[in-house]
């Protein structure tokens, strides 16, 4: 080794252990000269020459394409499939449906009304998920419908999948039960008139609608609170059939996590399991968004009339109204609000069919105008449990549900009993496995919200 090379690699020992012994100072200095160096090389460059002064040059290339008949004769050529999608709708017929679907064949329409297989189509609940396949003359080539299977014990897990073909010219139909897919999805949203219209606009069915109001009751009132510019974004857990969100019996899915921005204010909400193997909402702190009385007795109603004044729709005088009224169609379930014994259940004067429902320490709640009663005297009762379904009976201008919550056997409002009653908490371990889950749902409800920004830019 001569002398040059002993010096070169001394050098680089030195070198190493400066920067080994000084990382920060070196980073610092560098980032400092590479600084200067920017200036120093935007004023060499501006001293260069000048562009209009460089020599140019042009160059012309003729580039020919197959003419127009070549190409037609190309994509004739080609065959064409066209796939449309709809659902099918009550009193659909089999010419109605083909019709919707782009297609005009007699013979796919007398084979829907005549096979065994082909014919549940059209029988049965409306909403089936139907693709279909045609040739540009509109002649049926391949139907696939997707469904909600015959077995109730079936509807969460697997669906129906139908298929009708045309093969060496003859029509042909098969069913097989397939089990459902999970997928989880995101969706975020902005209140121009109603939650359900938001929803709507953004794709996300209306189960999941459902669960979001359920899962920020006890911070939002929807009926009076909602602003117009108010956002929403959503992490949830949805059943596909073959890749298309199921439409039948509302068990599109769950909540996995969502947030509300209310008035400015924003409200998160995370489904979790606690130690006992019981789901709930919480915000992202861990604080649980179950509280020991429900909001509201229905997952997702109209509130016709508050506690407030109000002129009585029968006796027609100003009196304080000392419940709330919620507009909901006959037979729509109602729920207990909180856990406690069913200490009354039976007709009651202008309340008609009632259950009042005692939760204990001097608080009771009344349902009335029932269409149904499902509990009886002395029945315990939990949080959610189904005690009747709406009705019009007693003193009632039409279908809805009146209810009441009484402390010390006074009406009181029952969103403000709702806020104020007791959060349920989780255990500390429970506390440090929603940590975990915490940090992972931010960034997912970031996305989730970014969606709907990109859409608004």
């Amino acid at each position: 080794m001569d002398s040059l090379e002993r010096a070169t690699e001394a050098t680089l020992i030195r070198g190493s252990r400066i920067v080994s012994a000084h990382p920060r100072t070196l980073a610092a200095i560098v980032a400092f000269s590479l600084a200067g160096f920017g200036a120093a090389a935007y004023g060499i460059a501006s001293q260069g020459p000048d562009a209009s002064d460089l020599p140019r040059r042009l160059v012309t290339e003729i580039v020919t394409g197959e003419d127009v008949s070549t190409q037609l004769e190309a994509l004739a050529g080609q065959t064409l499939h066209l796939y449309r999608s709809d659902l099918t709708r009550a009193g659909d017929n089999a010419e109605s449906l083909l019709s919707r679907l782009g297609v005009s064949d007699l013979e796919a329409a007398e084979f829907l009304r005549r096979d065994a297989q082909a014919r549940k189509l059209l029988e049965g609940r409306p909403g089936k998920i139907v693709r279909l396949a045609a040739t540009p003359t509109g002649t049926l080539e391949e139907l696939t419908a997707r469904f909600a299977p015959g077995d109730s014990a079936l509807l969460a897990t697997h669906f129906m999948r139908m298929r009708i073909a045309r093969d060496a010219g003859q029509l042909s139909a098969s069913i097989e039960t397939v089990p459902l897919a999970s997928s989880v999805r995101l969706g975020s949203g902005t209140i121009r008139s109603s939650l359900f219209a938001a929803t709507d606009e953004s794709g996300i069915p209306d189960a999941i609608a459902v669960q979001l109001a359920e899962a920020f009751s006890a911070d939002i009132d929807f009926h009076r609170e909602l602003r117009k510019g108010d956002t929403f974004s959503v992490v949830y857990e949805t059943l596909t059939a073959d890749g298309e969100p199921i439409t039948w019996n509302n068990v599109g899915g769950k909540v996995v996590a969502a947030e509300f921005v209310n008035k400015g204010r924003a409200h998160s909400a995370v489904w979790f399991k606690d130690d006992d193997g019981r789901g709930g909402f919480y915000d992202l702190n861990g604080q649980s968004k179950r509280r020991s009385f429900l909001a509201s007795p229905m997952e997702f109603s109209r509130v016709t009339s508050g506690f407030a004044m109000r002129l009585h729709p029968i006796l027609n005088q100003w009196r304080q109204h000392k419940g709330v009224d919620y507009g909901a169609p006959t037979g729509t379930p109602v729920r207990t609000v909180g856990n406690g014994t069913v200490e009354f259940a039976g007709w009651q004067n202008g309340y008609g069919n009632v259950v009042q429902v005692n939760h204990g320490n001097d608080r009771s709640t009344v349902y009335a105008h029932l269409s149904r009663l499902d509990v009886r005297k002395g029945q315990r009762v939990d949080q959610g449990d189904r005690i009747g379904a709406v009705g019009a009976t007693g003193w009632a201008t039409g279908p809805h549900l009146h209810f009441e919550f009484k402390l010390n056997g006074a009406q009181q409002n029952p969103m403000v009993m709702a806020r104020s009653s007791e959060a349920i908490e989780l255990s500390a371990s429970g506390k440090q496995r929603f940590a975990g889950l915490a940090q992972s749902i931010r960034g997912q409800l970031e996305a989730a919200g970014s969606i709907g920004a990109s859409v608004a830019e």
